[in-house]
């Protein structure tokens, strides 16, 4: 019997986790969850990540309003992924901002992605029926940008593809404190469907260079400290590494998909099959892995029925 196609079987509630990371910045985390970040300036507050639906977003700004009652006027998206940005309208902030390649990506594959992330993981889609649409940027920058809430200097910079091509971070210089979406995880599975393996080491060295006191990751806890931020920096390079290796051996050579995911499973399942979403995305990574070794720079569009028949293909 197959088993049940990415994570539709996954129904249970995590614990959520609120946790501060610097002085007026959090860390909202749940079990491997998709994860969101609060940065409070002197008079309004950003958030970092949207969630995937309204209702999830609502858990966000209740997490908020137990600390601060400034208005909330900043949505930062780190990139385009349905799980991310797909809450954007219940913060009702004044911008939303993005990397201009990310808005491309909306345009390109937005709803494509909302489509098959929908398929694939629907306990994250609870209240999908108050989504409005896809979400849209009002601001957009190339390589970095700042914002200021007061005092508080927020610099959005977009160092490097890895995640996806326009993925960002959102720095607080005054705290030392970064937030990365999904170019670091910590005891949670890299989703790398949509990434570039050749370049994503470069970018956690970019920001390894910043020596952050404290990271907001895009899953798993927040890392507070040098040491922790290191070890999760290290953790995720050598997730990606160990991912694309086996897989580009197998396509240099002539070999199957399926002989891509055997050898991966090979390499990764020591490491990292207790991580959280492993199984989820273990199947996407090594189908972008095995493109991107044959040259295939950008990533093929993931369509609810690519997404079968791929499953289909590796799981029997």
């Amino acid at each position: 019997m197959a088993k049940a196609f990415a994570s539709q079987g996954d129904m249970t509630e995590k614990k959520i986790t609120f946790t501060e990371v610097g002085d007026g910045l959090y860390a909202f985390t749940a079990e491997g969850d998709p994860n969101s970040g609060v940065i409070i300036g002197d008079d309004s507050v950003m958030i970092v990540e949207a969630q995937a639906t309204p209702r999830l977003a609502n858990k966000v700004i209740e997490c908020v309003r137990g600390v601060t009652d400034k208005p909330i006027t900043h949505v930062a998206l780190t990139h385009y992924h349905a799980v991310r940005v797909l809450g954007a309208s219940a913060f009702d902030a004044q911008q939303v901002i993005m990397s201009e390649t990310a808005r491309a990506m909306v345009v390109e594959r937005g709803q494509e992605d909302w489509d098959s992330e929908f398929a694939r993981f629907p306990r994250l889609f609870q209240g999908h029926e108050d989504i409005p649409g896809l979400t849209w940027p009002t601001t957009t920058f190339r390589s970095r940008m700042s914002v200021y809430l007061g005092n508080r200097r927020v610099d959005l910079m977009h160092l490097g593809r890895a995640h996806t091509a326009g993925d960002i971070v959102i720095h607080v210089p005054d705290e030392n404190v970064m937030f990365t979406g999904d170019i670091v995880e910590y005891h949670s599975a890299c989703y790398c469907g949509d990434g570039h393996f050749a370049d994503w080491p470069g970018t956690l060295d970019a920001i390894r260079a910043f020596d952050v006191d404290a990271i907001a990751p895009g899953r798993g806890d927040a890392l507070v400290g040098r040491d922790m931020v290191n070890r999760a920096l290290e953790n995720t390079a050598d997730f990606v590494s160990s991912t694309y290796r086996p897989a580009a051996r197998v396509a240099l050579g002539g070999g199957s998909l399926k002989e891509a995911w055997d050898a991966v499973r090979a390499e990764c399942d020591p490491k990292f099959a207790d991580y959280a979403i492993y199984e989820h995305c273990l199947p996407f990574n090594v189908a972008r892995a095995y493109d991107e070794a044959r040259g295939i720079d950008t990533p093929r569009i993931w369509t609810a029925e690519r997404d079968a028949e791929m499953w289909e293909k590796l799981q029997g």
